[in-house]
C-alpha cells in the first residue's frame, strides 16, 4: 500500500503541475471583467480601417520570408538550393512558436532598459482590444502600443519582423554550415539577441528609442533588423570560415530568375514592412509607402548605372541587389523623411553598398551573398541619413534632423549604431562559440562538395538531367 500511496501522490503532483497553467488562466479570467471595464473607452477606439491595413501589412511582411528564400536560393549552386530555402523557412517555425511563448513578452512587455519581462509570456494579457494587460496589478495595469488595432494584431505584426531578421543572416553562411548547428544558432539568436534590439528601440522604456530612451529614430528596423543581422552575418562568416571552394572556384548564381522573383517579392512585401510600421492606415502610412518605393527605384537605377559605367554591363543581379539596398536604406527613415529625401537616400545607399560589395570581393572575405555589404552597410547608411533628413513636418511624433538644425540627432544615431554593432557582434560570437563546444558548426568537407541538399535534407531540387546542366556552370 505504501508503494501505491507513493505512486498516487506522484500522480497528484503531476496533475497539479499540469493544471497550473489553467489556474493562471482562471486567475486571469477573474481579473478580466475589471480590466475590461477599465478599458471600455479603449475598446471603442478600435478602427476597422486601421485593423484591415495592419492585417494586410502582416501578411505582406510574412510573405517576405519566402521571398528572401527565393532571393538567396537563386544565388547559390544547385546542389545547395534546398538547404538555402530551408534556412529562411525554418525561421517561420522557430520564431512563430517562441514568439508566442516568450519572445514577444521579452521584446515589448515592461522590463528594464534592455529587455522586457515575462508579463506577456504565453500571450497572457495580449487581448483583442487595443491594450495589453499586466495581470497581478490591482486594478490591472494596461500598456498600449497601437491605439486603434487589437493588441494581438500588433503582436502578430511584430512576429513577422522577428522571423525575417535572423533569416537575413543565412546569406553569409550558406553552402557550408551544418543545418543542426544553424537550427540551434537561430533558436538562441532569435530568443536572446533579437528581443534585446526590439526592446531597446521600439518598446516603452527601451534604452535607445523614442519611448523614454535616447531618442534614436528607427521607423521600421534600420538598427533592429538590418544592422543587427548584417553585423551578425559578418561575425558568423568569420567564425565559420570560407567555403572550401572559395575563392579559387567561381560559384555564379544557379538561377537568376529565382533572384529576380525574390527581389520582386521583397519589394512587394516591403510596403507592409515600412507602411505597416505606421501602425494605422492614413497619411503616415502613405508617406512611408511613398518613400519606400522612391528609394528602392532610385537605388536600383543607380546600381545599374554604376555597373554600366564601371563594368560595361547592366546586370539583372545588379538591379535586384540595388533594389534591395534601397529598401534597406529607407527602412529607418521611411516615416520620418520627405519623398525628395527618399530619392537621395536611395541613391546614396545604393552607391555605398555597391562599393562595399566590391571591397568585400577584393578582400576575398566569404560573406557568401553579400549580407553585410547590403544589410549591414545599407542599414548603417540609412540610419545616418535618417538623422540628416528627418523632418517633423512629415511625422510630428519624430524629430528634426541635421538639415533642420538638430545636429545632436546625428550623435544619437551614431551611438545607437555603435551599440547595436557591439551587442550583435559580441552576442553572435558568443553563441557560435558556445555551440561549437557541443556540436560541429560545419558539415564535413566531402558533404560540402557533394551538396548540402542531399546530405542535410535527403532531397534534391532538380532531376538528374537538369542537375547535370547546372553542374556544368557551377
Amino acid at each position: 500500500m505504501s508503494v501505491l500511496n507513493f505512486i498516487s501522490k506522484i500522480g497528484l503532483v503531476a496533475i497539479a503541475l499540469l493544471l497550473l497553467p489553467m489556474v493562471g488562466d482562471l486567475a486571469w479570467a477573474a481579473d478580466a471583467p475589471t480590466a475590461a471595464s477599465a478599458q471600455k473607452a479603449a475598446d471603442g477606439a478600435l478602427s476597422n480601417a486601421d485593423t484591415a491595413w495592419m492585417l494586410i501589412s502582416t501578411a505582406l511582411v510574412l510573405f517576405m520570408t519566402p521571398g528572401l528564400a527565393f532571393f538567396y536560393g537563386g544565388f547559390v549552386r544547385a546542389k545547395h538550393v534546398l538547404n538555402t530555402l530551408m534556412m529562411s523557412l525554418i525561421l517561420m517555425g522557430i520564431v512563430g512558436v517562441s514568439w508566442a511563448l516568450f519572445g514577444y513578452s521579452l521584446s515589448f512587455a515592461p522590463g528594464n532598459a534592455f529587455i522586457g519581462g515575462f508579463q506577456w509570456a504565453f500571450l497572457n494579457g495580449v487581448s483583442l482590444d487595443t491594450t495589453g494587460y499586466l495581470a497581478g496589478s490591482n486594478p490591472p495595469e494596461v500598456v498600449s502600443y497601437a491605439g486603434t488595432i487589437p493588441h494581438q494584431l500588433f503582436m502578430l505584426y511584430q512576429m513577422t519582423f522577428a522571423i525575417i531578421t535572423p533569416a537575413l543572416i543565412s546569406g553569409a553562411i550558406v553552402e557550408r554550415m551544418s543545418f543542426k548547428a544553424y537550427f540551434w544558432f537561430m533558436v538562441l539568436w532569435s530568443s536572446i539577441l533579437y528581443p534585446i534590439f526590439a526592446h531597446m528601440v521600439w518598446a516603452k522604456g527601451g534604452f535607445l528609442g523614442l519611448y523614454g530612451g535616447m531618442g534614436a529614430l528607427d521607423f521600421a528596423g534600420g538598427t533592429v533588423v538590418h544592422i543587427s543581422s548584417g553585423v551578425s552575418a559578418l561575425v558568423a562568416a568569420w567564425v565559420l570560415g570560407p567555403r572550401k571552394t572559395y575563392p579559387n572556384q567561381p560559384a555564379p548564381p544557379h538561377n537568376v530568375p529565382f533572384v529576380l522573383l525574390g527581389a520582386g517579392i521583397l519589394f512587394f512585401g516591403w510596403f507592409g514592412f515600412n507602411g505597416g510600421s505606421a501602425l494605422a492606415s492614413g497619411g503616415l502610412a502613405a508617406a512611408a509607402v511613398t518613400t519606400t518605393a522612391l528609394s528602392a527605384c532610385t537605388a536600383g537605377l543607380v546600381w545599374v548605372i554604376l555597373e554600366w559605367v564601371l563594368r560595361g554591363h547592366p546586370t539583372p543581379i545588379g538591379i535586384a541587389t540595388g533594389l534591395v539596398a534601397g529598401l534597406v536604406g529607407i527602412t529607418p527613415a521611411a516615416g520620418f523623411v520627405s519623398p525628395l529625401s527618399a530619392l537621395l537616400i536611395g541613391a546614396i545607399t545604393s552607391t555605398c553598398c555597391f562599393f562595399a560589395v566590391s571591397l568585400k570581393a577584393k578582400l576575398q572575405f566569404d560573406d557568401s551573398l553579400d549580407t553585410f555589404p547590403v544589410h549591414g552597410v545599407g542599414g548603417t547608411v540609412g540610419a545616418i541619413l535618417t538623422a540628416v533628413f528627418a523632418d517633423t513636418a512629415v511625422n510630428s511624433g519624430g524629430k528634426d534632423g541635421v538639415l533642420k538644425g538638430n545636429f545632436s540627432e546625428l550623435g544619437v544615431e551614431l551611438a545607437a549604431i555603435g551599440i547595436t554593432y557591439v551587442i550583435a557582434g559580441v552576442g553572435t560570437f558568443a553563441i557560435l562559440k558556445l555551440l561549437s563546444l557541443v556540436m560541429p558548426l560545419r558539415v564535413k568537407e566531402e558533404e560540402e562538395y557533394q551538396g548540402l541538399d542531399i546530405n542535410e535534407h535527403g532531397e534534391e531540387a532538380y532531376g538528374d538531367e537538369l542537375a547535370s546542366e547546372f553542374a556544368q556552370v557551377k
